[in-house]
């Protein structure tokens, strides 16, 4: 199995509902030391999960990434558009009460490309593109709202 393209297209986030399906795409993380990023769902509604641990002892996320990242998951949170139960890093990451699997492909996918090591990094957990942007402004590539609630993407942060 190839590992998750970095950025991974949405489309591509593995769905790890059946346990069978997350022990694969979790296997699979780890014999490409690539941080695991999957979705799962949790009856109509739909979580993201992410785990750096699968990227080895080597891997470290940048503090600016973390914080950025746990910022956007907070408003996330105070959107209403995860659960509270939502948990920001460092090591492991988890958004439950996604709405849709589309969004939840989004988030993951966003997700990712903050985590994943890969052509473009300088480091684990640090693109080199950084953008000027606030830190993770609206997790939501332009065009694919679902409602009117605002998004939270998140942005490339230094």
């Amino acid at each position: 199995m190839q590992p998750l393209p970095v950025p991974c297209p949405a489309h591509l986030i593995p769905d790890a509902s059946a346990t069978s399906a997350f022990h694969t795409a979790y296997r699979q993380a780890m014999a490409h030391r690539a941080v695991f990023v999957a979705i799962e769902s949790d009856g109509p509604r739909w979580t993201v999960k992410a785990d750096t641990l699968t990227a080895g002892p080597e891997y470290s996320l940048d503090d600016a990434v973390n914080d950025a990242v746990r910022a956007a998951i907070d408003r996330l949170v105070r959107n209403r558009e995860v659960g509270l139960d939502a948990y920001p890093g460092p090591v492991y990451f988890m958004m439950h009460s996604v709405t849709s699997e589309d969004r939840a492909r989004e988030l993951a996918a966003a997700l990712q490309r903050r985590l994943a090591r890969g052509p473009g990094t300088t480091q684990p957990g640090r693109p080199s593109h950084v953008l000027t942007r606030t830190p993770l402004a609206l997790l939501n590539p332009a065009g694919l709202r679902e409602s009117s609630r605002p998004r939270v993407p998140l942005t490339n942060v230094s």
